[in-house]
């Protein structure tokens, strides 16, 4: 049990450092559960089933690809290191929050969230009778078309193939990714749910910096001992 206890805990850290930054995805999320929190669940289970896919398939391929190029293992760790850092770069750069947005007479009335959308229409889907499969789909198709997300999960699990080269070891660490994604998606539902129309800049920054601060950690921990 104890040596499947590291690579769980390894990939919930690997899931909220994925998770975490509050991109694009999270403020979509953030809105779906401001008009209607069904949906929005469904919305969460969609972004963490794409996290999952991506840390299933890179855990299959990285130690494969980690057994077959030993001699040059250190300098592997080094360019997954290397990536990990400027996706984590890039991410820490704009940390300055946005303005919020400002309401014109051409969209006047109740504002419904970040972006201040006038609520969803009938060919959206999100309403009680699309049904919560529409909008899994749906979100699914969003993230998945992000390639961040699956270049994060291969530097990660190339630079740490031979500790995830154990079945059981990759599925705890697929696991852990799983439930570590779905926990912060659902409880950014129960954000919006409870907040109502918006979300402070101030902690939209903070979270950001936070879960690009655990992308840069892990990227320092597997660069080292150096080739």
């Amino acid at each position: 049990m104890s040596e499947l206890l590291t690579p769980a805990l390894s990939g919930a850290a690997a899931g909220l450092g994925v998770a975490m930054p509050m991109g694009a995805m999270s403020v979509l999320l953030l809105q779906e559960a401001i008009r209607h929190r069904r949906a929005a669940v469904a919305a969460a289970a969609g972004v963490a089933a794409v996290d999952l896919g991506y840390a299933a398939l890179a855990t299959a391929l990285g130690p494969w690809v980690a057994a077959h190029v030993t001699p040059v293992e250190a300098w592997i760790r080094l360019a997954a290191a290397a990536i990990l850092l400027t996706i984590a770069t890039r991410g820490l750069l704009p940390t300055r929050p946005a303005p919020p947005p400002t309401p014109t007479p051409a969209n006047a009335g109740p504002a419904t969230g970040l972006g201040a959308e006038p609520g969803p229409s009938a060919g959206e889907g999100t309403g009680p009778g699309a049904g919560a499969g529409r909008t899994f789909a749906r979100y699914v198709g969003l993230t998945a078309v992000n390639p961040t997300t699956a270049l994060y999960f291969a530097a990660l699990t190339t630079a740490q193939g031979a500790a995830l080269r154990a079945g059981a070891a990759g599925a705890a660490f697929v696991t852990g990714v799983a439930l570590a994604s779905l926990l912060w998606q659902q409880a950014l539902v129960a954000v919006g749910a409870l907040a109502g129309s918006r979300i402070s800049p101030a902690a939209r920054t903070w979270t950001f910096r936070l879960g690009y601060g655990l992308v840069a950690a892990y990227a320092l921990k597997i660069a080292f001992p150096l080739p």
